[in-house]
């Protein structure tokens, strides 16, 4: 992750999983934002009634170095804020509000998401796609979806693709991969027991896992070779998982435009072909 105008994305985004001395953190940082950043660590655990450990261990849990890159990180977030336009939905909104709330809201995941894009790992995720001998699509639930529209983008561009929904299927098609494969692992938690399974299939085989999760503390991320993350966050009618999605949907986009340009000819090629030979299915 990059340590740059992410820290209250990175806050929000993991609030629910936080215990009850980071949830007084993260309310105390979310308030007053601006405020943190003229304090010391030694200030805000007087205020608090933490220890000056806790404070530290909870910068470290949002993926900072310590409280002073945690810091610094939130001073160019509250000194050229973007514009805050995640807005709570009400039962009593009508049709249009809620409408146009729910647009806003996936706005903004996409916003604090590509604030956290590590353009590292987008790189290294990509050479290694351009380089594998075969890519296999893993999900299940809502990531499922997210998974077989990877599978739809990147069989355009002739390359040796596989997603299968079955949760059986998926630990049979782990199982005969190989070391110079590439497994793309899509996860909101990156917990369930499902992805576990197949995690621990592809790490016995040596496959290479790029993981696509809203949890850098998550088994998925830490066994991932390459972690992308998205940040999404709660509402009282909407799932953080949900709306996670379209953050997941665009780091799979950018792969595979990324990769379609790596591909240069042969890419262009292979979409052409595809076109060609359903083009008799259009009226």
């Amino acid at each position: 992750m990059k340590q740059q105008q992410f820290a209250l994305a990175a806050i929000r985004g993991s609030y629910r999983h936080f215990s009850e001395k980071e949830k007084k953190i993260a309310d105390y940082v979310l308030h007053d934002p601006k405020n943190i950043i003229h304090l010391t660590i030694n200030q805000i655990a007087d205020e608090l009634g933490l220890a000056e450990s806790t404070i530290f261990r909870f910068c470290q849990r949002i993926g900072f170095k310590g409280f002073q890159a945690f810091k610094i990180s939130l001073a160019a977030e509250v000194v050229a804020p973007l514009k805050d336009i995640h807005e709570k939905i009400e039962e009593g909104d009508s049709i249009s509000a809620v409408t146009e709330k729910v647009f806003r809201s996936n706005i903004k995941t996409l916003e604090d998401t590509l604030q956290i894009v590590d353009a590292e790992a987008m790189e290294q995720a990509t050479r290694k796609l351009m380089s594998a001998r075969k890519i296999d699509f893993y999900g299940n639930g809502g990531s499922a979806m997210v998974a077989m529209d990877g599978y739809h983008k990147f069989v355009r561009l002739g390359l040796q693709v596989s997603m299968n929904l079955d949760s059986h299927m998926q630990l049979m098609a782990a199982s005969q991969l190989q070391s110079d494969d590439v497994a793309i692992v899509i996860s909101h938690s990156g917990s369930t027991t499902d992805v576990l399974d197949v995690l621990r299939v592809l790490k016995e085989k040596g496959v290479t896992i790029i993981s696509v999760t809203n949890f850098a503390k998550s088994p998925l991320s830490k066994e991932a070779d390459i972690a992308l993350y998205t940040v999404s966050e709660e509402t009282d009618f909407r799932s953080e998982a949900l709306s996670s999605r379209i953050a997941q949907l665009s780091l799979i986009d950018a792969l595979y435009t990324n990769l379609m340009i790596l591909r240069g000819d042969d890419g262009k090629k292979a979409l052409q072909d595809m076109r060609e030979a359903m083009s008799h299915r259009r009226l």
